[in-house]
């Protein structure tokens, strides 16, 4: 798949939740190239003294019709910290589509759960998209510390059917995801998911003893996004594997820490 590095402008700057901000971008010179669920962009950090290093963030939408590239970028230091900071107007450099998203070719009336913690749900909004339009049953898992952490739910309800669990029970069902009915009786041709490593090992671990297939996408740190540096590798049944290529997803029957 062609790789790109374009400037983008900044359209919006929504702020989602504490922490939580929605970039809306806009290529410059050319259209929104073809990207799928759950592959990520690299950002060049702009007039930052201290972030020598891109930063890899999933696609959270490609709307193709409005021409506009959505990423959730959640502040954790510096550099996600200048992402935050970006006003209207202000440009950034790009590297995209980077990586190998979830499956998405499913026969109309598949069954799929897509399951996300923190700002691991982002990718899972395009996701949700795509497989609507395939005309799947798609139900989307979310969970979250409290309420006021949950972002987008009535963007992913225009695609799917949308439950959520919350740790302190201010919303949904209180408890982990593993907590919810939909999982606790797993039925699903598939469950897609991404979050924190202990959510997607247990989800994985539900999964396995359903007998329900899972594909998981990581989040090692990936520095450089075509498997130059080796900062992402992950241990799999076909040896040591770059993240930042041969996945970020992974059917998790293909990781030997699943």
């Amino acid at each position: 798949m062609k790789k790109y590095q374009l400037d983008f402008e900044v359209k919006d700057n929504k702020h989602l939740a504490e922490g939580y901000h929605q970039l809306l971008l806009s290529p410059i010179d050319l259209e929104l190239p073809e990207m799928y669920p759950g592959q990520f962009v690299n950002i060049l950090v702009p007039d930052s003294k201290t972030t020598f290093l891109r930063r890899p963030i999933s696609v959270n939408m490609a709307d193709y019709d409005r021409g506009l590239l959505s990423l959730v970028v959640k502040e954790v230091g510096e550099g996600t910290r200048h992402l935050c900071d970006m006003k209207c107007g202000e440009k950034l450099n790009i590297i995209l589509p980077l990586g190998k998203g979830f499956t998405v070719d499913f026969e109309a009336g598949a069954d799929l759960l897509l399951v996300g913690g923190g700002v691991g749900a982002a990718p899972l909004l395009y996701l949700s998209k795509v497989l609507s339009e395939r005309n799947c049953n798609v139900r989307v898992l979310i969970g979250a510390r409290k309420s006021s952490d949950l972002t987008q739910l009535e963007d992913f309800g225009r695609y799917a059917k949308v439950e959520v669990t919350t740790e302190d029970g201010s919303a949904g069902v209180k408890g982990f995801v593993t907590h919810h009915p939909w999982l606790q009786d797993c039925k699903a041709d598939m469950i897609m998911c991404c979050g924190p490593m202990p959510m997607m090992k247990s989800v994985a671990r539900v999964a396995t003893e359903s007998g329900v297939k899972c594909e998981v996408s990581l989040e090692n740190s990936m520095a450089c996004g075509v498997g130059a540096c080796l900062c992402c590798v992950e241990k799999t049944t076909e040896g040591h594997q770059c993240v930042c290529t041969s996945g970020p997803v992974f059917d998790i029957k293909h990781l030997e820490n699943f």
